[in-house]
């Protein structure tokens, strides 16, 4: 090879040198680029990203926030109102002697400036004496404006100024899952103990075992203990939709154990009775006048009676609407009005449906017959 051919041949290696590394510096840059406007991007996001977790957290912590605050408001709105209620049921002889004078107590509420306390009935039932003590230990004598036994409520007065009233709410709004704050004495101790729980159920029924079943209950898990009976159920409004008159715990021989089970009667009962307490001292119910067993299908089987459920009518009185309307001793009464007696409806429950100075039409079972019996309820005072 010759000088100028060998010049020649490093020439062109040098040049294909150059544009090779042209080609790699270039694909180099382009590459770089690529790579820093993915980070770019990716930083832009990783803010977005930390924030997302503080984004969620904020309203739950918020959520909780607003709802201690409300419960403690609630409580500040009522508490006040809440007061123990203590009687003395009179002594009595009995098979094992002379039994003493017993204290009984319960809780009640305010409902009123004039000094008005609702609170149940068989807090007070067969009480000789009846005092309240205030959210402050104060003792202040109180006094039975009247009661009503079917419904489970009272009203007390007394004198004095009133700590606060709490405000009865609209308790046909209530919702399962809703929640509601019990404030009451359990034990007649624990002054004006706090439980909070939720609306588990609405228009519940429960039979008292005397006759007649209690309806329209609200059914609450917020904790309710003896002493907590006539205390107010309250929304997060600070408003009572509620009081307090029982619960179940499961008392049958091999029953399971139940908890949670509390129940309150709902507000606007509570409104209408004592209403009707304030400005009468008793609550209106319709009488029709007759001295009755009840029929279920056990007794029909026994007796071999011809139906399974109503009541069997063992007496009338003369003067009474069940007199003058005909029926008789012997009768058996299915149905009083459109409600006919049976396993859901008994007999206070049906004719306590009605109002007094209303005419129903009687279903009434006589001598193997069915007749149609119209009577027109008179008025008797509960309590």
């Amino acid at each position: 090879m010759s000088r100028q051919s060998f010049l020649y041949f490093l020439v062109v290696i040098f040049v294909a040198v150059i544009v090779g590394l042209g080609g790699v510096i270039a694909g180099s840059l382009v590459v770089y680029r690529a790579i820093s406007e993915q980070q770019d991007r990716l930083q832009s996001a990783i803010p977005e990203i930390s924030q997302s977790p503080a984004a969620v957290q904020a309203p739950v912590s918020t959520t909780i926030t607003n709802f201690e605050d409300a419960v403690t408001q609630a409580v500040e709105n009522v508490g006040p109102a809440v007061v123990t209620v203590v009687g003395i049921v009179p002594g009595r002889e009995s098979f094992f002697g002379n039994v003493p004078d017993t204290p009984v107590s319960g809780s009640g509420v305010y409902i009123s400036e004039e000094g008005y306390i609702v609170t149940n009935n068989h807090v007070v039932e067969n009480t000789i004496q009846v005092s309240v003590i205030l959210a402050d230990g104060t003792e202040i004598p109180a006094e039975i404006i009247g009661t009503e036994k079917y419904a489970d409520l009272a009203v007390l007065k007394v004198d004095g100024s009133v700590p606060m009233k709490a405000e009865l709410g609209n308790s046909d709004e209530l919702r399962p899952g809703e929640t509601v704050i019990a404030i009451g004495s359990p034990l007649g101790d624990f002054k004006n103990t706090v439980t909070v729980g939720v609306i588990s159920g609405t228009g519940r029924m429960l039979d008292t075992g005397l006759g007649y079943e209690i309806e329209n209950l609200i059914q609450t898990d917020a904790a309710i203990n003896s002493g907590n009976s006539g205390g107010p159920l309250v929304n997060l409004e600070g408003e009572i939709i509620g009081i307090n008159t029982l619960v179940i715990r499961g008392t049958d021989m091999g029953s399971a154990i139940a908890e949670g089970l509390g129940f309150a009667i709902p507000a606007n009962t509570v409104r209408v009775v004592v209403e009707q307490l304030i400005q009468k001292g008793f609550f209106s119910r319709p009488y029709l006048g007759v001295n009755m067993q009840p029929i279920t299908p056990d007794i029909s089987r026994m007796y071999d009676l011809p139906v399974e459920w109503g009541v069997y009518i063992t007496s009338v009185e003369p003067t009474s609407p069940a007199g003058i309307s005909g029926l008789q001793q012997g009768d058996i009464l299915t149905k009083i009005g459109d409600i006919p007696l049976d396993d859901e409806n008994t007999f206070i429950n049906a004719l306590f449906a009605h109002s007094p100075g209303e005419t129903v039409r009687l279903d009434v079972l006589r001598q193997g017959n069915v007749i149609n019996i119209e009577v027109t309820f008179g008025e008797t005072m509960s309590g």
